[in-house]
């Protein structure tokens, strides 16, 4: 058996708000003494794991991009080919990021985007760090594609929203943050909430077969009663990731997980 690159590799998906849950889950691995040495991310993921990757803890992140409200986060937008702009997250990224490209990153990266023009997830893990990273998080419909090299890209999480390609054959230890759990919804009105569904049931597709993928794996059910464009409940969401995530860990032997040990 060939020498796995890294001993632990962390995958976390899209989401958007829900994405708040992935700093609980951080938080909680590493009071367990878990620290991931790859990460690969997908939209609300791809910005968690690029600060985390810059060397802020996960409070932090929490503290840098709860604003509180909804709209500092996106404003409206001349309907042409986004309806909302990602205004938001572009400020927290050009603010905050200390790194300019993926090389300089405490942490390795990937960051899974969706190609418009050639149908395809592409995983960007080299080069300039920003437009990837927007790219990343550009819901289709409810923001405008970000062009790279004459390419235009939207959410990675069209196309593979748990991104574990990238890192599946090069880590020993594989743990999961899964924060788009689809249940039951009553009332869909509005363009909006209507974009806003559609997406999210695009990218539940094939998790479950990707779940038994991942040494831990974690997914609160709870974060379907939580709307991807409502970044209000910033804590909440924290709370519950961590809550999950220590609840996980009691099912499993940390030492042996890490292979500090051995039955």
């Amino acid at each position: 058996m060939s020498a796995k690159q890294y001993k632990i590799g962390l995958v976390l998906s899209g989401g958007g708000a829900r994405g708040f849950a992935h700093l609980g889950v951080i938080e909680a691995l590493n009071e367990s003494g878990i620290y991931p040495d790859v990460i690969s991310g997908t939209s609300a993921g791809a910005i968690i794991g690029v600060l985390y990757a810059d060397g802020y803890s996960p409070k932090k992140i929490l503290n840098l991009m709860n604003t509180g409200s909804r709209l500092d986060f996106m404003r409206p937008a001349l309907p042409r080919e986004g309806l909302l702009q990602i205004n938001g997250i572009i400020k927290i990224l050009k603010t905050s990021l200390r790194s300019k490209n993926f090389k300089e990153l405490k942490i390795p990266l990937f960051v899974t985007a969706t190609d418009l023009n050639n149908g395809k997830a592409v995983y960007f893990s080299e080069g300039n760090l920003y437009d990837p990273i927007v790219a990343s998080a550009s819901i289709p419909v409810l923001f405008q594609p970000v062009k790279i090299d004459g390419i235009s890209y939207v959410d990675g999480g069209v196309l593979d929203n748990l991104p574990l390609r990238p890192i599946e054959n090069k880590c020993r230890i594989l743990i999961g943050s899964f924060v788009n759990p689809v249940g039951y919804m009553e009332k869909i009105s509005g363009l909006i909430n209507i974009a806003e569904r559609t997406f999210m049931l695009s990218m539940s597709k094939e998790i479950f077969e990707k779940a038994k993928k991942f040494d831990l794996f974690i997914a609160p059910l709870e974060l379907r009663n939580y709307k991807i464009l409502d970044p209000e409940k910033a804590h909440e969401l924290f709370e519950i990731g961590y809550n999950a995530t220590k609840e996980k860990l009691k099912e499993v032997d940390i030492d042996v997980l890490l292979g500090l040990k051995f039955v």
